[in-house]
């Protein structure tokens, strides 16, 4: 219903991560990091506002409300461009969604844009990040269409998560690391490892 095929590329970046592939996806899959890593993220979107409406299998994740005073996740909190299609639901307008699609794809949607990554393992210990801004094509003949709002919104919060990823990392692989249970509201991490684990022939 977002009309995704229809969407045209208006940003491209490449991060190279060091931490294991698999941490990229636990990070994207919860939230409760956000209010200390994210101060522009928990300003547009609610840590607690997640709904999730996969939460078995290759596919997983659900969305976030987006707050009264926002229209959008942009650094201004003001919509960057048109609606991704122009008879979007009402509810859609106020929401951003966040799905992992093993193997290796994490997708967020927006009411105005949408943006994709593409997570390649490059060592047990580094990763490569592509990913992609999408944009209604229409609003490219709009004097308020803003794509650097989504572009820089994002680009800061990628770099954040990629800091604690990489510290997450460096915790994982010390000798003295021991694991502990997810919490309730980690549901889709939990889900994600089954579902890897399944895959591997280890369930």
């Amino acid at each position: 219903r977002f009309n995704l095929p229809a969407l045209k590329v208006g940003h491209s970046a490449s991060y190279d991560v060091h931490a294991n592939w698999k941490l990229v996806f636990q990070n994207y899959s919860e939230c409760l990091h956000c209010p200390m890593i994210h101060p522009e993220l928990t300003a547009v979107l609610p840590y607690q506002s997640g709904a999730n409406d996969l939460t078995e299998g290759p596919f997983l994740g659900g969305y976030m409300e987006i707050m009264d005073h926002a229209d959008s996740a942009t650094m201004s909190g003001r919509a960057c461009a048109r609606f991704l299609t122009p008879d979007m639901p009402v509810d859609d307008r106020r929401r951003a969604y966040y799905y992992s699609l093993m193997p290796n794809m994490l997708l967020s949607i927006h009411p105005d844009y949408a943006n994709y990554y593409v997570v390649t393992p490059l060592a047990a210990d580094r990763t490569r990040v592509e990913s992609e801004w999408l944009f209604n094509p229409d609003s490219a003949t709009d004097a308020t269409f803003n794509p650097d709002d989504a572009i820089r919104f994002w680009d800061l919060t990628n770099r954040q998560d990629w800091h604690i990823v990489e510290q997450s990392h460096l915790g994982i692989t010390s000798r003295r690391y021991t694991p502990g249970p997810y919490s309730p509201r980690e549901s889709i991490p939990a889900a994600w490892d089954r579902e890897y684990l399944r895959q591997m022939g280890r369930s």
